[in-house]
Formats: C-alpha cells, structure tokens, sequence
C-alpha cells in the first residue's frame, strides 16, 4: 500500500467536518445484525488463535525472503506448497505471478478474499531476528503478514468446506506496490467463472492500536497517479545568464504554480494533493544546466478531480515553460489508481461483524487516507470492503509506519486478521 501515515480515526463534528478523535461513528442508517451468533464467533476466534502460530512461522519465512512487483517465485513457492498441504485446489500463473485458490461445494454464489504478496525496494533495519536475507528489498507494508493470514482462512475454510452453499475464492495477488497487479488479476478472469459477487481485503495498520479495527463506507483510499515533467531550456555558465535559457527557474515557477491547482481551483472540502518528490538537474555549482527533471504524483478521493488535476497541471507546465522560453514535456507513465472505495451497505455488514470479532467499540471510524491501493481495480467489477486492522504495539516495538525500514508488525493479530477472513465467507456462502 502507498499510503501517507497519519491518525487514521476521525469524528464528525455538527457541521460534517472531521477532526482527529475516535469515535465509533456510522451514517444514520442502522447497522445490519450479523447472523453468526456469540457462540459462532467465539469458535472462529478459537480456530484462528489455535493456527497462530503455523501463520507466524509462514509469515517469518517470507518475510525472509522478499521478491518486487511480478517477480515473486520463491514467494508463490511457499504458497502453492501450503496449499498443497491444505488440500486447496488452485490456479498459479494469474497475473504473471498470482494464484487463485478455491474452497466450496457451489458454483451459484461466490465471494472473494484477496492477499497481496509482494516487497519494497527498502533495506530492512527492523531489529528482528528474521530480517530480510536479500539486501535492498523488504517486506516493509506487510504483505507477509496479509499472505499467512489468508493462508490461515484457507486452512479453516478447508475443514468446513462441507458446510459452505457456494464458493470462496483466495487471491493470492503480486505487484500491489506500483504494479497495479489487480488490474492484471481481472483482466486474467480471476473475477470470473464463477463470477465473484464480492471482495473483501485486509491490511495491517500500524497506526492504530493492536486488538483495533478501521475503516469507513464510501471513499476511503485515494486515486493516484504518477507524473514526470521534463523542462528543457539552454545550458551555459552560471555567471552570464543572460546567454542561457535557465530551466532551472523555470522548473521552480511550475512547482509553485502547480501548488494552485488545488488551493484555488479545487473545492476546499475535497481533498486533493499535487506533491513534488524529486527535483534532477545538473552536476555543478557554475553551469547552468540544458533541463531540469521533475517528478511527482497527484491524489484525490475522486477520480474524476484527479483527471481534471492532471489536466490542469499539463497546462500550467508547458504554459510557464513557453513564456520562459522554455519547453516542457509531461508524461503519466504509471498506471493510475482509482479511489478505493467501500460499499456502503457491504461495509455495513463486515462493520457489524468486525465488532462481533474485537468487541463494541473497538471499530472506530477512520477519516480518509490519501495513500493508493490497487484493492481498488476489483471495485470495478463487484462490491467491495477493505479494513484495516490494528497492528500497533509499542511494547514489542511496533510502531513505524508502514514503508518505513524499521516497520514492524503485531505478529499477535493474526488470529483477528483471519477471523475477519473466515467470518466474511461464512456470512456470505455459509
């Protein structure tokens, strides 16, 4: 997940607007009951915690073992093997590198649940005794920890197999992180035959106390995209500007400029974000340099603002380049992700179940986060719910964001992760 940390819970204060304290907040419609009873949760919870430590020793295994984007072979290894084990049947070389596995009696109804799998060009420094042995890489947004946790669901959906009216679907999917491997994943037809009515994820959050779940209906990741703004004017020596055309003043008017976009062209309450992330231009102190190179990306929890950013800053790029003599290139060389976005009445439904899992209170509405997610591809072919889940703890030392080179992660709530699994297939194909 590219995601930009900060507090995720948020209450909504008389007027609409958000500020940063948790509270428990939903839409004024009433939440719908959940039909598993106590007893049922319990023993989904029982099963889970049992098998906590079989999904630690996978995770500490992958996680010693990190593989980028599509290239995920020693990763999608220890997966098949697993399955193996389990008795799941399954379909490798989905999207490259992906694999869909299913449990179920019944093709008529189908949901899925799906896991990203791969790592972050990141030097680990997190002081555990199953670092990374490959140096560079790292599994620094926990996928580790989504794969072994999907993996525990596959274990205990396999033992009530018998049970199920219909079919759960695992997706075991690459690239999340700037390869928008879903997208490949249902242009694959992992979506199809049966054809999924609905989607659920979860991700470790470290931003929220472990034993926590959060989330929101509607909007809740942004769209993104990704842009590289190349200004070319003419070199020279730094003591006679007056002979070059300067690139370099010309590439800061754009990004000050481009600041605009959203200060004074987007609505206030919309959130939206134009950011500069690298600035490369010549290789000494008394040459003016021929270009000038910018990169950067733009979000916004609406898609259809995102364009319009995108737009706007092709504009106002070659705009500014042309009336200082210079030329402007603007490309959008990555793929765009959508906003992910919950179902309202879906979300409502693993809201409930979530509480039944982690107790009345313990749910807490987020505010939106600005970070990206590829989660988002599947929404565009069925309903969709993506939770976070607490993975917090200071006492064990987990307690940096998500990409940074000492994250860490709750190994303890991987039982909660899978309940969450496990709770979403029964309620649908149980």
């Amino acid at each position: 997940m590219d995601v930009l940390v900060r507090p995720p819970a948020t209450h909504i204060d008389g007027r609409g607007r958000p500020s940063y304290k948790i509270l428990a907040w939903l839409p004024h419609t009433e939440v719908p009951r959940f039909k598993m009873n106590a007893p049922a949760t319990a023993d989904i919870l029982a099963k889970t915690k049992s098998i906590e430590p079989w999904m630690i020793e996978i995770r500490r295994r992958l996680h010693q073992t990190p593989e980028l984007l599509y290239e995920l072979h020693e990763t999608t290894i220890t997966v098949q093997a697993e399955l193996d084990k389990l008795g799941v049947k399954y379909e490798a070389g989905i999207a490259q590198t992906g694999i869909v596995a299913t449990i179920g009696n019944d093709s008529s109804r189908c949901v899925a649940l799906r896991a990203d799998m791969d790592a972050l060009p990141i030097h680990e420094e997190a002081d555990v005794d199953f670092r990374s042995q490959t140096e560079g890489k790292m599994h620094a947004c926990g996928h580790d920890c989504h794969t072994s946790m999907l993996l525990g669901a596959a274990k205990v959906l396999k033992e009530m197999e018998g049970d199920l009216k219909g079919t759960v679907k695992l997706f075991f999917q690459p690239a999340e992180e700037g390869g928008a491997g879903a997208k490949q994943m249902c242009d694959a037809g992992a979506m199809a035959n049966p054809k999924v009515e609905k989607v659920f994820a979860i991700h470790v959050w470290p931003m929220l106390p472990s034993g926590q779940l959060t989330s929101r209906p509607g909007s809740f990741l942004a769209s993104t995209s990704s842009f590289k703004i190349k200004v070319t004017g003419k070199g020279g020596h730094a003591a006679m500007p007056q002979l070059s055309i300067d690139p370099v003043t010309t590439a800061s008017k754009i990004v000050l400029e481009a600041q605009t976009l959203v200060s004074r062209e987007q609505d206030p309450l919309e959130a939206c974000v134009i950011s500069f992330t690298t600035i490369h231009g010549g290789s000494i102190y008394n040459v003016i340099p021929e270009s000038v190179e910018l990169m950067g990306t733009i979000r916004s929890l609406s898609s259809d603002n995102k364009d319009h950013l995108k737009k706007r800053l092709t504009e106002v790029a070659k705009g500014i380049a042309t009336i200082n003599r210079c030329t402007a290139t603007v490309e959008f060389d990555g793929i765009d992700y959508p906003a992910t976005s919950n179902d309202p009445a879906l979300f409502e439904e693993v809201f409930a179940m979530g509480e039944s899992i982690v107790g009345s209170g313990n749910f807490p509405i987020c505010s939106p986060v600005m970070g990206g997610e590829d989660f988002a591809f599947y929404g565009d072919h069925a309903p969709t719910c993506f939770v976070a889940v607490g993975s917090r703890n200071e006492g064990d030392g987990c307690v940096y964001g998500l990409h940074h080179p000492k994250f860490k992660a709750d190994e303890s709530i991987f039982h909660i992760g899978t309940a969450l699994h496990v709770a979403f297939a029964l309620e649908n194909v149980g």
